[in-house]
């Protein structure tokens, strides 16, 4: 009995003071003009269309044109015709999370979509479209937390309340990779936000990506690609709602959208439907200052509050990079994670481009020692990347350039620490750890003649070598001994 009145009590919450009715006067496609409404409405406001009494269709104020508002729907206009009633709420549109909700699927409007019954609504309104935190009032972003993904931890570490954002095209392994941070990463709650995903892909995403583990400790919010413009922008908004609400009761907040192209995409829709002139690649200007309110909600809590550590992937049309949306969130966010389609294709995943990737945090997060090795695998890895083609065509001469040489010996077992299974979890010190012995000590690759063994003769012609991939003697000509490497990283 105590559980019906409390969620009658918030669902009174809801309702609003009082109504204000207008009537649909134009469709065109899907936006509606409405009349009758006075000075009640501003952008942003909802107003629900009614074309029979047990049937309401929620919709958005998205712009005014000659004294009529127009909307769009958070659903399709099915039965609504010239005439048709419209009810407006002058109320904010807010949400009521609760701590039930972890392990549950909501839809962009807070409805249930996992068959699990209905939600608990709790006692605290949030609003969908929050305001960030005042800059000056917020605290600063915390420790880094391990993520447990070995290549993430080691070249571009994230720190409590940081957002970093993930830029793919598709078909490249974002998704899987954000899974594997849902489920490994160091937060009290993650609120997941799918937004214009697969249908297909929601499911596989919940039950393989996630996991039962992951999903106990989640909150998912999904909105498909097929549903309405509307509906795949609140989700974002939405997702970030109940991440701020979490952020409220001090909790440690994982909070990732997938993607924030796509909802840069539905608000593109809806800002051309309401008039808005495009601007470079169709965007109006409105889309790339809802991104920035947007992710600025993310980050550090006030004082008592918690954190939201913001996990943002961007879907790079046609992989470039520099396109508008992976432009504009790249100058938003605490740093970016690149994954690339040729480092997909010879089956490394994750497919991070590691020396292309940034993290802000650095160099302050990492200790000097963690920095060292950092510093020298960038080194190795830029390195060989530089030589490449020469390499691959067998047109480099050993012995040209001992850096060179060094880092051809090195990289297979670099590459190999960069590879990791879905399944496989690895912790910040395991990873440094690891990559230290690759650097510094013997290598992962199983030599017949290890490092401190004599070699064979003077002058090491006769060593074992490393066979695969062209690689030379581990104890060719031009490379130094295993102690030069630990001298070369500390030398300042």
């Amino acid at each position: 009995m105590d559980r019906l009145y409390q969620k009658a009590e918030a669902a009174i919450q809801l309702l609003p003071d009082h109504e204000f009715h207008g009537k649909v006067t134009k469709i065109l496609g899907l936006l509606v003009e409405i009349a009758g409404f006075g000075n009640e409405l501003s952008i942003g406001s909802i107003v629900h269309l009614r074309p029979k009494p047990n049937k309401n269709i929620p919709c958005e104020v998205v712009g005014f044109r000659e004294h009529r508002a127009l909307l769009m729907p958070f659903g399709t206009l099915e039965g609504v015709g010239l005439g048709c009633r419209a009810v407006i709420q002058d109320t904010l549109p807010v949400i009521l999370p609760d701590e039930s909700w972890l392990g549950r699927v909501i839809n962009a409007l807070g409805e249930p979509v996992d068959g699990k019954g209905p939600l608990k609504l709790g006692g605290h309104p949030i609003p969908l479209k929050n305001k960030a935190p005042n800059a000056h009032e917020r605290t600063r972003v915390g420790r880094k937390i391990d993520l447990g993904v070995r290549s993430v931890n080691s070249f571009t570490p994230i720190c409590q309340g940081q957002r970093m954002g993930i830029f793919a095209g598709s078909g490249v392994g974002k998704s899987v990779l954000l899974s594997m941070m849902a489920r490994y990463m160091e937060s009290d709650v993650a609120v997941i936000g799918l937004v214009g995903e697969r249908g297909r892909e929601v499911q596989e995403f919940l039950e393989d990506d996630l996991g039962p583990e992951g999903l106990a400790r989640s909150v998912v919010v999904v909105a498909t690609g097929d549903e309405p413009a509307l509906m795949r922008r609140q989700a974002a908004y939405m997702t970030m709602a109940v991440a701020e609400y979490f952020r409220e009761q001090n909790k440690q907040v994982l909070c990732l959208i997938d993607s924030i192209t796509r909802f840069a995409m539905a608000q593109r829709e809806i800002g051309l439907s309401a008039g808005e002139p495009p601007t470079t690649k169709g965007y109006p200007p409105t889309t790339f200052g809802e991104l920035a309110r947007l992710l600025e909600r993310a980050g550090p809590g006030l004082k008592g509050e918690g954190a939201i550590t913001g996990v943002f992937s961007v879907l790079v049309e046609g992989d470039d990079h520099n396109e508008p949306v992976a432009d504009a969130v790249r100058g938003i966010v605490d740093g970016h994670i690149v994954m690339e389609r040729a480092i997909a294709d010879r089956g490394r995943y994750p497919a991070i481009n590691v020396t292309k990737s940034v993290s802000r945090s650095l160099p302050h997060c990492f200790d000097e020692m963690q920095n060292d090795t950092l510093r020298r695998s960038k080194q190795v890895l830029t390195a060989y990347e530089d030589m490449a083609e020469l390499i691959r065509l067998g047109a480099y001469r050993k012995g040209t350039d001992p850096a060179v040489d060094e880092a051809i010996r090195l990289y297979p077992d670099i590459e190999e620490f960069l590879r990791q299974n879905k399944d496989e979890k690895t912790s910040i010190d395991e990873g440094f750890i690891r990559l230290n012995k690759i650097l510094g000590g013997p290598s992962n690759g199983g030599d017949a003649n290890p490092e401190g063994a004599a070699a064979p003769n003077a002058s090491n012609q006769t060593a074992p070598n490393r066979t695969p991939n062209n690689s030379p003697n581990k104890a060719g000509v031009n490379n130094p001994p295993p102690n030069r490497i630990r001298t070369t990283t500390t030398k300042r």
